[in-house]
């Protein structure tokens, strides 16, 4: 395959999917700098492998490097502490009124107050998910918030797809149970 060739395929393969890489990235570090050396990694992972890609799933392969890339970064470099995300609430809460805005406003006015509230219950949401184990946290993130279907999911995980419904289950049970310890 040629060089141009390999360029217009990981043109087509990968760049559609820089956003959630990013994100996912970003869920499993908690550091948007971070986030941005791993999806760089990620990307030169892919863009080495893309001659060898048989088809399939672009976004699961895709988000499938993006996530071993980060745990291999996060072995080189961090310790196994937890660590939070440091301002995720306020762009899940500016993505949320972007999409207010687009969609002809929102049921409410916003206000500050329940701006305020809006921002605490991320916060708190953002917090819980932070303290799950990494394959429930990894599973939740992927399903509920990169909106990957159970197939998608277990190619990324390399896990069944009975597995992965069961993280599923138990990282929303834990996250109940989180939430509700906290308030």
């Amino acid at each position: 395959m040629s060089s141009e060739d390999t360029r217009a395929r990981f043109e087509r393969i990968v760049r559609p999917h820089l956003g959630d890489a990013f994100a996912l990235a970003r869920w499993i570090t908690g550091d948007r700098a971070d986030a941005e050396d791993i999806v760089q990694e990620a990307c030169l992972r892919a863009f080495r492998a893309i001659g060898g890609y048989a088809g399939g799933n672009t976004r699961a392969w895709v988000l499938t490097i993006v996530r071993n890339t980060a745990y291999t970064w996060l072995a080189r470099n961090r310790s196994t502490v937890v660590t939070a995300v440091d301002d995720l609430a306020a762009t899940e809460h500016a993505n949320a009124n972007l999409g207010e805005a687009s969609a002809g406003g929102g049921a409410y006015a916003a206000n500050p107050e329940s701006d305020l509230i809006a921002m605490a219950d991320a916060a708190r949401l953002e917090a819980a998910i932070a303290t799950l184990p990494p394959h429930f946290r990894d599973t939740l993130v992927l399903r509920d918030i990169q909106g990957l279907d159970y197939r998608e999911i277990a190619a990324v995980t390399d896990v069944p797809v009975g597995t992965v419904m069961s993280r599923l289950a138990r990282a929303r049970q834990r996250l109940i149970r989180a939430i509700e310890a906290g308030e």
